[in-house]
């Protein structure tokens, strides 16, 4: 039987894929998209948004343990795992057919299946019904990544948890273990320890969220410690001993290593692209690291083929994906877009307080060679923050001297994972200082601060 033929196959329907899809088809292209397991990937089912959702319950438990604070009163106050969860996997299900719909109303073909690639142009499909057999002459990866399994210390989902574990917890985690403090680390801990889980959190580099500016890094670090988290940096788990009630984690740090008792441990060590069995090997293509390498214009190097989002290297977020989707979609209908430059892309982080960056550290400016200039402001400054509760957090710009471009900017407190996007358009559209301190920031509004940051940089901030 001939291969159904296509202009265009996504193998992985997770937001680089589905997203390339659906533009793929606006440009006229036909279209199919290969997904073995749920539409929507990792992001929308087992990552960014069920998380978010967990993250929402345990902000307004935070905020309800404070309602004295506001004049208010409320009794009584507890939370019901199982109905928090259920909520979480309630929001994943509404979006997952919600990417369903859109790939439907597009005439996007969907095939649910294991795809390989025998050839060029070729994708043949191991289905519920046997195989399926494709053919297209662009073909785009998307098929993501998969959290890191270190030796001995595996998740078995009893005691010891990876992330999907950890979005349909068994129990209520008395002391906990976090191994790992990137974003996803972070937002478990976070999780759990409002939730009145004692939490610990061990990170092998120098300090905690390590791709973050140092500043914020150890700003946030001592709002964590302040809310009752044990922060372990420079320090590594050596072996993780597992009875049925407890784990006892032997972590070193210093040269010493301590025993620590916990009855949950949560693995956060990063991720593994998902290049296996897709046969890209005998096809030539370059993998390093578990990732696929790719030019600016995500493609791989071997005719017609293109890899984007997390399996295609970092930075690993869905709005990269998606915006590389759309590249490669205009790329293939014909078009000319522009590459998508991995500095130009925000990175949010959502414990208690949120992070969020775009663009380079002051570190990283220096080690670049660039002048720079630095404005900061905090959030005690700001009259929205102080009216919210919320006095807690810091703006941070970092600015090129010599031309007034904005290098990087770097938030921790409130509702920073929104504001960041006014930075993000500032550098997409290479707008200077001078710009910025003549835009007019409404107030009362958190925003505000984006502006003092950046008066500040030049010496010029008003309320602090």
């Amino acid at each position: 039987m001939a291969a159904q033929a296509f202009d265009m196959i996504v193998i992985g329907a997770g937001p680089g894929g589905y997203v390339a899809a659906i533009r793929g088809a606006q440009l006229g292209l036909k279209v199919c998209v290969v997904e073995r397991e749920n539409l929507g990937g990792i992001c929308l089912n087992w990552g960014c948004i069920p998380t978010k959702a967990l993250l929402r319950s345990a902000e307004v438990f935070h905020l309800m343990h404070r309602a004295g604070e506001f004049g208010l009163r409320a009794e009584g106050i507890g939370f019901d795992l199982a109905a928090v969860i259920k909520r979480s996997r309630g929001v994943a299900k509404q979006l997952n057919s919600g990417v369903g719909h859109l790939l439907k109303k597009h005439k996007v073909t969907v095939v649910m299946g294991t795809a390989t690639i025998p050839a060029p142009g070729q994708v043949s499909v191991t289905t519920q019904n046997g195989t399926q057999d494709l053919s297209a002459a662009s073909i785009v990866l998307a098929t993501g990544a998969r959290a890191r399994k270190l030796p001995g210390l595996e998740p078995d989902g009893v005691r010891v948890w990876g992330y999907r574990h950890a979005l349909v917890a068994p129990h209520m985690p008395k002391k906990l273990l976090v191994i790992g403090s990137g974003a996803i680390g972070i937002e478990f801990a976070s999780f759990f320890n409002t939730l009145g889980a004692e939490t610990t959190v061990v990170e092998v580099m120098d300090r905690i969220l390590p791709v973050e500016d140092e500043e914020i890094a150890s700003f946030a670090r001592k709002q964590f410690q302040k809310q009752g988290m044990t922060i372990l940096e420079k320090a590594t788990v050596k072996q993780l001993d597992r009875a049925e009630d407890r784990v006892t984690a032997h972590v070193e740090q210093g040269g010493k290593v301590q025993q620590i008792e916990v009855d949950t441990v949560i693995s956060a060590v990063g991720i593994v692209g998902n290049t296996e069995g897709l046969g890209l090997e005998d096809l030539g293509v370059t993998v390093e690291r578990t990732h696929v390498v790719t030019d600016e214009f995500c493609r791989t190097g071997v005719e017609g083929l293109y890899a984007i989002g997390d399996v295609a290297g970092a930075p690993w977020l869905a709005h990269k994906a998606s915006h590389e989707g759309v590249m490669v979609a205009e790329l293939i209908a014909g078009g000319h877009p522009h590459p998508v430059r991995p500095e130009a892309i925000a990175g949010c982080t959502y414990c208690h307080p949120q992070i969020a960056s775009v663009g380079l550290t002051e570190a990283k400016a220096r080690d670049a060679g660039y002048e720079v200039k630095v404005g900061r402001f905090p959030f005690v400054g700001n009259g929205k923050a102080i009216a919210l509760g919320e006095p807690e957090g810091m703006v941070k710009t970092v600015f090129d001297a010599k031309t007034g471009a904005l290098l990087g900017a770097h938030m921790v407190g409130a509702e920073v994972t929104e504001l960041i996007q006014g930075y993000v358009i500032a550098r997409q559209l290479e707008t200077t200082e001078a710009d910025l301190m003549e835009t007019v920031f409404p107030h009362p509004t958190l925003s505000e601060m984006m502006h003092e940051s950046v008066l500040d940089a030049w010496g010029r901030a008003i309320h602090f």
